[in-house]
Parts: structure tokens; sequence; C-alpha cells
């Protein structure tokens, strides 16, 4: 709800104005008007609305295979199934713990479930991403790792896992005080730095470089267009005037009251406040560290919403404020998640309202039945996520803790593990224990300077040949950035999502136009309900009851146990030969 109160200020500036057209929305503009307006089927062919139903009933009739019967085919590893018993070759193929070359899987849920469909991306965005992709995972990767940097060997080669020393996984409950949740330090100094695989480690520098890319592309390249933008918005405002949508949600509906914002987002803050400070200050976070988080949001809503409103893109925040609260308050873990929240969630949550409302926009819904819709469904969604999450976490079985689940299991959690490491690197250890001289990383600062530098030469570049504007189509932040999904995302969900989103955005675009233009976002929109509708029916008629299909081959992952294996001579890992 806190996002409410960002969406309300700038509301005027990122849904009114014409110039902020927010490109994702298209998408579903196109779906809605194929499911409600009446159309007649073409000789020979089919209406949108029946193309829809039959790929939604083929996804969900299929996703019982892939999600309940056989695994196996989300994350397929033909190299692990020749070389079983070779550690590097199965680091090599291992499609979920390792390069993922030779891996494949034949599920939408792997192709989409962490980087959203690629049926809905440009194919420009697809090949930035496939460079950076190959030149981090296997050019970056592979030197690192064998070249032994940074103790890489002791551990696996990809793993958002922490680690001691000695290769074994970090014992967090040896640093931490019991009672307070703050890092001894007289413990941590008698135990182990933290360490990282070397595909983590090279991916927090580069999510440094992104972040100062970003600001240097956006200087470069949308500089003098953002402030043009910026001025014609405000003159757009204050004069009332706009595109044809603007004036006739003006003409026919009331605008919501701005005190109605206001209010949400003085009562957000005095509850975050609250929360903060009550509680027998359970989350760390002192009331100026909310204040701080705030200021963040605030500052960074206007600017990422006009870049997402106008390129489809939204560059993250979460590094920021973990390294900013991580070097202010260090040593506190749940501060450093909450901070994360106020500051950098509260932000992405008011994009994605000032997103809808633009939606509403062009749907020509009513402003204040639109406000009514979104608070309601927050507010029960919500409700509705605390109490599933509660209840999951009471009644599930060593629930996100894979060394422990039956095979076939859902509850791994990848995106909960990741968020938990990230609270350990930086709340807990910090950034000043974990990036400088103090640190096993210092060299990742680099990455800073980097990533502000590499956006210039493709500027000049740009600038020399005007005419090559296949140039200008060269992205860095998302070259640099490309990983970043990178864990919880694995390998094999970019090799299945590039495969896909480069058939259809060169060659079904290129060969046959008119189907694209006509089914491309309804198929997009199909196969994810058809696997919504089944990945619920499968939990509450089946997982639920802890039916996790036929006992066989099927059920065990891509086949791959001995890429989670470390390759240095002596160190001990479970289900793993020393070497």
């Amino acid at each position: 709800l806190l996002g409410y109160g960002w969406a309300g200020i700038f509301r005027k500036y990122l849904v009114d104005s014409p110039y902020m057209w927010w490109p994702s929305n298209l998408v579903q503009v196109s779906l809605f008007r194929a499911l409600h307006e009446r159309e007649k089927r073409p000789k020979g062919g089919l209406t949108r609305l029946q193309f829809f139903l039959i790929v939604f009933i083929c996804s969900f009739a299929y996703y019982i295979i892939p999600g309940y019967l056989f695994p196996t085919i989300s994350a397929f590893s033909i190299v692990c199934f020749i070389w079983k018993k070779s550690i590097t070759a199965q680091q090599i193929g291992s499609g979920m713990n390792g390069l993922g070359i030779g891996s494949f899987g034949l599920d939408w849920s792997t192709i989409a479930g962490f980087l959203g469909s690629p049926l809905a991306t440009p194919g420009f965005a697809i090949i930035n991403m496939l460079i950076g992709f190959v030149l981090v995972l296997y050019i970056l990767t592979p030197i690192s790792y064998w070249s032994n940097a940074y103790d890489a060997k002791k551990f696996p080669i990809f793993t958002s896992h922490t680690f001691a020393s000695t290769g074994k996984t970090y014992e967090i409950s040896r640093i931490l005080n019991a009672t307070t949740f703050n890092i001894d330090l007289n413990a941590y100094n008698s135990y182990s730095k933290l360490y990282l695989s070397t595909f983590f480690a090279f991916n927090y520098g580069l999510s440094f470089a992104t972040l100062t890319a970003t600001i240097s592309h956006v200087a470069l390249f949308h500089g003098k267009s953002i402030w043009y933008m910026w001025k014609k918005t405000t003159s757009a405002v204050k004069d009332q005037i706009g595109d044809i949508h603007t004036r006739l949600m003006k003409k026919n509906y009331e605008a919501v009251p701005q005190w109605w914002f206001h209010i949400i987002l003085v009562l957000m803050v005095a509850l975050s406040i609250f929360a903060c400070e009550g509680f027998g200050k359970q989350l760390q976070l002192p009331w100026w560290g909310v204040l701080m988080a705030c200021g963040i949001a605030l500052f960074f809503t206007l600017p990422i919403g006009i870049i997402q409103a106008t390129t489809n893109q939204q560059p993250g925040l979460n590094v920021i404020t973990e390294l900013v609260i991580g070097y202010i308050y260090p040593g506190r873990p749940l501060a450093n998640v909450s901070f994360k929240t106020y500051g950098y969630i509260s932000m992405a949550q008011a994009l994605t309202f000032l997103g809808d409302f633009k939606l509403g926009h062009y749907m020509k819904i009513p402003p204040k039945s639109m406000f009514v819709a979104q608070l309601v469904g927050t507010v029960v969604a919500s409700s509705v996520y605390f109490g599933t999450a509660w209840w999951l976490l009471t009644s599930v079985d060593h629930i996100c803790d894979v060394s422990n689940l039956p095979e076939g299991s859902p509850w791994t959690c990848p995106g909960d593990d990741v968020f938990y490491n990230a609270s350990i690197i930086w709340g807990v250890i910090g950034p000043f224990r974990m990036f400088t001289s103090k640190g096993v990383y210092p060299e990742m600062n680099w990455f800073f300077l980097i990533g502000l530098l590499a956006p210039v030469p493709i500027w000049f570049l740009s600038k020399k040949f005007p005419n090559q504007k296949w140039i200008r189509l060269i992205n860095m932040p998302i070259i640099l950035g490309s990983t970043s999904n990178m864990p919880p995302a694995k390998a094999v969900h970019y090799i299945t999502w590039f495969a896909v989103g480069i058939f259809f955005s060169f060659y079904v675009y290129k060969r046959h136009k008119g189907w694209w233009a006509r089914h491309n976002y309804i198929l997009s929109a199909a196969l994810d309900a058809g696997l919504a509708f089944m990945g619920v029916l499968l939990y509450f008629t089946l997982q639920s009851n802890n039916i996790n299909g036929p006992e066989w081959w099927g059920l065990e992952g891509d086949h791959c146990p001995l890429a989670i294996c470390p390759t240095a001579p002596g160190v001990v890992a479970k289900g793993c030969p020393v070497q």
C-alpha cells in the first residue's frame, strides 16, 4: 500500500500525459479486445477467442506431464546422461546447477516462469540479453572458475548459497547473536569470511555495473528526450491537453482526489514506522531508516517511471538499497530486508499501480472504480498471501529445505533462497566486509566504473555512424544485467527463453507477420492461463496431500547430481566424491 502514495504523487505525469504510453499495456489491451469484441470467424480460420480457448485447453492438459508426471523434461540434460560420473561434464551440461550446454526444457513454466513471456519481448532486447548471457555464463564464469579465482573450485560453479573458507556451507548461526540477530564480530573473526560461488560473486559485480550503466545510458541516449518529455508533460498537464484518451477520461469521468493518495501515504508511513519501532524493534530498522528508504523510493519513482513508461525497462533498485543500508547500518539482516522492502519494493509496486492506472486509461475504466478495485485487490491479496505463507510454513514438512524434500516436490523456494542469502551477504556480513579489502571481493567495485563507461563507445559510434541504426539498439544495461535473474533462474530457463523468443521474434514475425500480429500475444496469454489453472488444480488435488507423482527417474530433476560438487582437492561435500 505504500506504493499507492508514490503512485498518487506522480500520477499526473506518468498516467495522464500522452507522452507516457506504457508499452507493456498494449499487450493486455490487445488481449482484452480479442476476448470481448465480437468477431466474425474468417473462412477456414479461427476467431481470436477460439484460438485462445484451444491453446488454453492444450496448455492446461499438457502441464500435468512436466508439472507432475515427468518433471525431468522441464530441464533435460543430454550431457549428464552421457557422462554420469564426471563432475566437470555435469557442471558444463546441467541446466539447473551448471552452464546448461546441451540442456533444454519442454515446459512453458521453464520458458516463461522467471523471465516472462519471450513472445512479448522485442527482438532487439532478446539479442542484447543473449549477448550478455553468453559473455557471462560461457566466457567470464568458466575462465574465473577453472582458473580458481577466489578459491572458486572449493564451491559449486553455480549456486546462490554461501560458504566458509573450507568449502562447507556457511553456518550463519555461529556468528549471530541468538537474541538480537546482530552479528557477533568476535565469532565472525574466529570463524571465516563469507565466500560465494564464482558466478554469484560476479553477478553482484555485474549488478553494480548495471546500475551505473543505466544512469550513463539514459543520460547519453535519452537525457535530452527525457528532459523534453518532462517539459512537454508538465505543459500538457498544466494546460489540460493531451491525446484522445486523456480528453475522453477528463470529459466522462471524475478524477480520483489527490487527498485519497495522501491519506494512504501518511497512514502507511506511520504504520511502517510503528511496525519497525514497535514489537520490541524486532525488525531492527529505526524510524530514520524508514524515512530514508521512503526518500529513495520517492526520488527514483519518477525517473525510473519515465524510463519504464517509454521504453518498457525498469532498472532495479534492490542492490542500491541493500548497499546503502548495508554500509550505514551493518550487521542487521532484518533491517536490510526491511529497508529494501520500503525503498525498492514500494517503488516497484508504485510503478505497477501506475501501469494499471494507464491500462484503465486506455480501456476507459472510471478512475475511482480503478482506484477502489486496486485498493481492495491489494488488501485481499496481501491478506491471502500472508495467510497462505503462514499455512504453508506450518503445514509442509521441510519446506524450502531442498536436501530433505522428496523428489518431485514443488516446495523448493528458489526465490526465497536467494532473498535469504542476500540478507546474509548485505545484512549480516555487510558490504564493508564483503566488497572492500576487509572481504574477499574488493575487485567487484571496479564494475561500477565499467558500467559507467560501457555505454560511451556505443553512444560515440551511434553519433559517428548515424545511418547504422542497429548501433543504437545495443543496450549496455540490458547486456550487463542480462543474468540479473540468475539465480533463482537457471541456465535452462534462459536457453529455452532465447530459443522461443528468437523463433517468434525473427522467423515467425518475418515469414508470417499476419499470423504474428493476430495471434502472438493471445498465444502467450493462453499458455500462461492454462499452466496456471493446472498448477492450482494439481496442488489442491494431489500435492497438498503429499502425493508427488510416481516414483521413477522422471522425477529426479535434470539427472546431474555431481554438478553441485566442488572440484578442489580435499573438499568434502555431501554426495560428492573427494578429489
